[in-house]
C-alpha cells in the first residue's frame, strides 16, 4: 500500500527491456496467461518494468533463456525445464509453478478400452514422444512402451483427425486442450487422467536465468510480482483473461488456428487445476520443493534423465524470489 520507491523504480529501469517468450503462441495457458494479463493491465508498467512479449514454443526457448537472449519464459513442466538444463549444462531459475499435477491425459476411442490394462497389445499415436507422466501412469499398471504396447507418430495437432487413424487406439493430449476439441466436434472418447492415478507432476512453469536474477534482482522480483497479480486477476475472471489472449492470437495472424472457444476451455480448465492443487497454506504459484522432487524421482524411474543421477529439485528453484512478493496471508504485495 506504500508508494513505489523512486530508487527501486530506477533500478528496474536499469534492467532495460525484459523479453518474455511464451510457451505456445499467446495461448491462454498456465504460466502464459498471467504475463499476458499483467501486460494488458499495466502491472509491469506500474513497477517501472519495460517488458516485451514474444510468441514462441517452450522447447525452442531454453537455449535463448540460457544465453540471456531473453530473460523469462514458460515451461511445460518442472521436469521439462530440468531435463533440458541437465542435458545442455544450462542454468535456470524456476520462479513459479502454477499447477501441482501433470497436464497430460490419455484419450482412447470410445468403447475400445475399459481400463488401462486393455492397452496391452495396442498402438498409441504420439506427437513426438509419449509424455513422461503418461509413461509413469502406464508403468504403474505394468505397461512398458515397446514391450507391452507400441507407439507411432501422428502428424499435426488435430485430435479429431488423430482419432480417425485406424491403427491406433488413441492419443495423449493436454487436459486443457484436446478433450475440449473432441467434445466440441462431437467425437466420443474415453479418458485416462494422470491425476486420477496419483501421478506427481506440474504445469505452468515460469523460469529465468541467473544473470538477470543476480544483476537486476529487483526487476526479477517485480516481474514475478506483476505476473502473480496477473495470475490472480486471470483466475478471478477466466473468460475475460482468455479473451485478452485471443486478441493477441488474432493480432498475430493465429498461425496455430486457435479458437476463442478453445482458449476459454483451456484457461478455465487450467485455472481450476491450479486452484484445486494449491495447498491452503501456500500462495498460488509457490514452488513446493518436496512435491517437485517426487516428480523428478518418478520420471527418473522411467528413464527421463537417462543414466544420470536424479537431479536435485532444490538446486533449480528460486522460491525465495516468489516468497518475497507475497504477504503473510498469501496476497501479492503491491504499491499504492
Amino acid at each position: 500500500g506504500e508508494d513505489f520507491p523512486t530508487e527501486r523504480c530506477e533500478a528496474n529501469q536499469a534492467a532495460g527491456t525484459i523479453t518474455y517468450l511464451t510457451g505456445f503462441d499467446f495461448a491462454a495457458a498456465a504460466s502464459i496467461i498471467e504475463v499476458i494479463v499483467a501486460e494488458d493491465a499495466g502491472y509491469f508498467e506500474e513497477l517501472c518494468l519495460d517488458v516485451v512479449l514474444q510468441p514462441s514454443f517452450s522447447t525452442a526457448n531454453y537455449a535463448l533463456i540460457a544465453q540471456n537472449d531473453a530473460q523469462f519464459s514458460s515451461g511445460g513442466s518442472f521436469s521439462e525445464v530440468v531435463e533440458f538444463a541437465n542435458a545442455n549444462d544450462a542454468d535456470f531459475v524456476v520462479m513459479s509453478v502454477d499447477g501441482r499435477a501433470p497436464i497430460d491425459v490419455l484419450m482412447t476411442k470410445e468403447g475400445q478400452t475399459s481400463s488401462l490394462a486393455d492397452l496391452a497389445g495396442t498402438t498409441i499415436g504420439v506427437k513426438g514422444k509419449l509424455p513422461t507422466s503418461v509413461q509413469v501412469m502406464l508403468a504403474q499398471e505394468g505397461l512398458v512402451e515397446g514391450t507391452d504396447f507400441d507407439t507411432v507418430a501422428v502428424e499435426g495437432f488435430d485430435p479429431v483427425a488423430h482419432m480417425e487413424i485406424e491403427i491406433i487406439v488413441g492419443v495423449p493430449g493436454w487436459r486443457s486442450n484436446e478433450p475440449g476439441a473432441l467434445e466440441r466436434a462431437g467425437v466420443g472418447f474415453d479418458q485416462y487422467d494422470t491425476v486420477d492415478f496419483d501421478n506427481p507432476g506440474s504445469v505452468g512453469i515460469s523460469y529465468s536465468n541467473p544473470q538477470i536474477v543476480d544483476e537486476h534482482p529487483t526487476a526479477a522480483q517485480d516481474f514475478m510480482r506483476a505476473a502473480m497479480r496477473g495470475l490472480d486477476t486471470a483466475i478471478a475472471d477466466p473468460e475475460a483473461a482468455a479473451n485478452v489472449a485471443v486478441e493477441l492470437i488474432n493480432a498475430g495472424g493465429n498461425p496455430n488456428f486457435l479458437s476463442p472457444e478453445g482458449e476459454v476451455f483451456r484457461w478455465t480448465t487450467d485455472a481450476a487445476l491450479i486452484v484445486d492443487t494449491t495447498p491452503e497454506d501456500m500462495p498460488i504459484g509457490m514452488p513446493d520443493g518436496e512435491a517437485l522432487q517426487a516428480e523428478l524421482d518418478a520420471y527418473a524411474d522411467v528413464g527421463l534423465f537417462g543414466d544420470a543421477a536424479t537431479p536435485d529439485a532444490a538446486s533449480r528453484l528460486g522460491s525465495d524470489i516468489l516468497a518475497s512478493v507475497y504477504d503473510a496471508d498469501g496476497t501479492v504485495i503491491w504499491p499504492s
